[in-house]
């Protein structure tokens, strides 16, 4: 009886590192975006523009804190970088309502917003959890027109970051 289990021990111990190797990875877990006005991911989920990986999770732009691209230095998620991809303009009033939708929620630093080449806004959150969702009202100040909103929610226990763009038209 005891070369059985021992024989059962050892199938089980050879078979493990196999299975762990064949097994589904599991998918990624998810963050954040701005969903109104919709961001460059939202559109990308909505099927408003054609993208590619970044239509399946929206939520997961994040890098290392301090970046300014809207792919958050994602090579996987570069096309969100692409000016010229065809973004819907949403008309925005110089006061606007920026609504997150959040699918993991993280102890929060900062959120902050740029546009014209500036900070516009920023939100300290001193480490607290948000809810599913986070809205901030925004003031553009004198800016106008055609503007990229690059938003960035800064995590405060990690390094990083989650980012999104907006394009917007300030009236």
């Amino acid at each position: 009886m005891k070369s059985k289990r021992l024989l059962a021990v050892a199938i089980g111990a050879g078979i493990a590192p196999l299975l762990a190797v064949s097994l589904p990875a599991g998918s990624a877990s998810a963050h954040g975006y701005i969903s109104s006005p919709p961001s460059r991911q939202a559109q990308c989920a909505a099927g408003t523009v054609s993208c590619g990986a970044i239509k399946y999770e929206p939520q997961s732009v994040e890098g290392p804190k301090g970046l300014t691209s809207c792919s958050g230095g994602n090579a996987g998620f570069a096309e969100l970088n692409n000016d010229n991809k065809g973004w819907k303009v949403t008309p925005v009033s110089r006061t606007t309502s920026f609504n997150w939708r959040l699918t993991a929620r993280h102890a929060t630093s900062t959120w902050q917003y740029y546009a014209g080449g500036r900070k516009i806004a920023e939100f300290n959150d001193g480490g607290a959890q948000p809810g599913a969702t986070v809205t901030h009202q925004v003031s553009f100040g004198s800016l106008s027109g055609k503007q990229k909103v690059l938003a960035v929610w800064n995590i405060a226990d990690t390094a990083n970051a989650f980012y999104a763009c907006v394009d917007v038209n300030v009236s």
